[in-house]
């Protein structure tokens, strides 16, 4: 049986999917993924990924993807010859228009998650239950068509990841990931950069990791007491870079999730742009910072909407230097 498995936003949201894939793959002789360019190096890494079909949604970019006649015959070519499909979406997503292109693809069995009535776009709605965690809102419906959970729910990346002793010197530091692929979710600069020095003057390494297009923003909250890795790291390299951590200190972004899937307890800096419940990294331990109350709660929003930011800018360096001594200490969480 070959199965089309359709995650097509970012890399935490692929990542967020590992879980319903390893489902789908115990019983499917291949599975593909369908991913986007945003998330195509996160589902390199997902286990039981047999081959990757990249290919940009225009109803889920969030830049201005033209709809072009020549590109949607395109996908919908790539598309053939898959006996079943499982589209996972979030929350505020829509399955129907990948669904009409599978159908004209000529899939004779679809599955996904719809608010909306389907018409005969799926074969299988389903219905999940309000703010579960996505990683099990998504493992939810690979259920619901025929594929158990995995015994282990946690998030996962495929071994064996890169050797990263050479970059940071060993095992044991704090990392801190400064940016966000969503400058909302981002916690001030100079609150990061304190959190460093506060955390280098108690003892402990720390590791500052950024994507190549971060690393002013990563020198600058390295300064003279962090090591600066911005732009030195693949995805897989960040990963192993993560699984050497003691904690991790990231805002609602990739690398937090990432870090959940190599096992790092997270001291996640949340913006309530999206709800914690669903979004918060999953199956570590964990400590959530930042005013979950705040007037840009359940906003989505991209850019603050509030001055100051005030969500993340009333968290202090002194609080996330603490919560790092609490979830670097605590217990392995069981699997769910």
């Amino acid at each position: 049986m070959r199965v089309l498995v359709a995650r097509q936003d970012n890399i935490g949201d692929v990542l967020l999917a590992g879980p319903a894939v390893r489902a789908v793959a115990a019983r499917a002789g291949e599975v593909v993924l369908l991913c986007g360019p945003r998330g195509r190096a996160a589902a390199d890494l997902l286990p039981g990924v047999d081959r990757v079909i990249e290919w940009c949604a225009p109803w889920i970019d969030p830049d201005r993807v033209p709809v072009e006649r020549s590109d949607i015959d395109g996908i919908v070519r790539r598309l053939r010859g898959f006996d079943r499909a499982l589209i996972l979406t979030s929350f505020h997503q829509s399955p129907l228009p990948l669904a009409l292109l599978l159908r004209l693809a000529g899939t004779p069995w679809i599955g996904g998650i719809s608010e909306d009535y389907p018409g005969s776009l799926l074969d299988l709605r389903h219905r999940p239950g309000e703010d579960m965690p996505e990683p099990l809102r998504m493992l939810a419906l690979a259920e619901d068509a025929g594929f158990p959970a995995p015994d282990d729910t946690r998030l996962r990346v495929r071994e064996p990841l890169p050797d990263t002793d050479h970059l940071t010197g060993g095992p044991g530091y704090v990392v801190v990931h400064p940016g966000t692929s969503v400058p909302a979710r981002a916690w001030p600069p100079e609150r990061c950069a304190e959190a460093v020095r506060l955390l280098r003057a108690a003892g402990r390494r720390v590791v500052v990791t950024g994507h190549g297009d971060e690393k002013e923003l990563t020198a600058l909250v390295a300064g003279e007491d962090g090591l600066d890795l911005g732009g030195r790291t693949s995805l897989a390299e960040l990963a192993s870079v993560l699984r050497g951590a003691c904690a991790a200190i990231a805002g609602n972004t990739g690398p937090a999730h990432l870090a959940a899937a190599v096992g790092t307890p997270v001291v996640s800096l949340f913006a309530p742009t999206v709800p914690a419940a669903r979004w918060a990294p999953f199956g570590v331990p964990m400590a959530l910072l930042g005013d979950q109350m705040a007037p840009c709660k359940d906003s989505r929003a991209r850019e603050c909407p509030v001055d100051g930011h005030p969500c993340l800018a009333s968290v202090r360096a002194d609080e996330v230097a603490a919560a790092v001594e609490i979830v670097a200490s605590v217990e392995e969480v069981p699997a769910r």
